[in-house]
Formats: C-alpha cells, sequence, structure tokens
C-alpha cells in the first residue's frame, strides 16, 4: 500500500512516507525542479558547481605559502605594520588580531614576486582591505616592508631610553 501526499504549502518540503515491502523511504519536493523524489535521488536539473581554481588560489593552500606567511609574521613581530605607525585610522597601535600577510604587488601582476620578503607585509583585516582597494599606496607598504627586511622588527618600536 502507498500513500502519497501531493500538495505543497508554503513553499515548505514536502514529505511522504511510502510504505514498500515493509520498508519506508522519504520523498520530498525537488527545491529544483518542484517534482517529488525520493530523498537520495540526484535531480538532473541541480546545478553542478565547479571550482574554478586559479594558479593564484592554488598557491595560498600550499605548504610553502603558510611557511612563508608565519615567517613574514615573524619578521613583523606578529603586528600590523599600518597599525604600529599610527596610519590611516589606527584604533590600537599594538594590533596582534585577525593578521594576514598581504601582497604587496598581487599575485595576478607579478606571480614570481609571490615569496618575495620585500613583496610581503602583514596587516590587520581591516588594513589589508584597504590595501586591496587602494587606499594604502602600495610605495608606502613597499618601503615598510623593505625597512623591516633590512632591520628586522627592532626597527619599529622605538623604546625611550
Amino acid at each position: 500500500m502507498e500513500t502519497q501526499i501531493k500538495d505543497c504549502i508554503s513553499g515548505l518540503f514536502l514529505f511522504v512516507w511510502e510504505f514498500r515491502e515493509g520498508g519506508k523511504s522519504m520523498l520530498r519536493s525537488c527545491p529544483y525542479c518542484g517534482r517529488i523524489h525520493d530523498k537520495k535521488h540526484i535531480c538532473s536539473k541541480k546545478p553542478i558547481r565547479k571550482k574554478y581554481g586559479t594558479e593564484q588560489n592554488r598557491f595560498r593552500s600550499k605548504n610553502v605559502w603558510t611557511k612563508k606567511a608565519k615567517e613574514i609574521k615573524e619578521r613583523d613581530g606578529f603586528l600590523c605594520q599600518i597599525c604600529m605607525k599610527k596610519l590611516f585610522e589606527t584604533v590600537r597601535q599594538f594590533n596582534s588580531q585577525e593578521l594576514e600577510v598581504h601582497h604587496i604587488v598581487p599575485l595576478a601582476e607579478d606571480y614570481d614576486l609571490r615569496l618575495e620578503n620585500e613583496n610581503l607585509i602583514t596587516l590587520c583585516v581591516r588594513h589589508h582591505k584597504m590595501a586591496d582597494d587602494g587606499i594604502i599606496p602600495a610605495s608606502l607598504l613597499l618601503e615598510i616592508a623593505k625597512e623591516n627586511e633590512e632591520n628586522g622588527c627592532q626597527a619599529l618600536v622605538e623604546i625611550p631610553p
């Protein structure tokens, strides 16, 4: 004996219980085609989502990038370099939260600079977005990164005598 409910009210999923050979299987309305399918059925109208992996995106998931990002954060003292200099509406000078490593020259422009220390700088999320949007000039970031590479983090914090 099979019992089916065929009306769907207010866009809710339609659950129908079928009794087959003493077992139960659940049917539901399909969000892609509107028909009623078994729960395990893969609808042909369901869009296939493809990830388009670019060389830049694949690079960001590699171990070599993870190690380099950690090295740059260590070089910069685990602090946002723009916050350290109190530039661009800094809220906290010694910001060590939500840090990211920024490629000053984007990977799309020059992929060969992806692991160059002078092209990398530690920024907080807020300043990273500002740098990506062009609000913080790349020339300033390059200058700070070059200074950090030459002098290390000691040059950033001036400790009074």
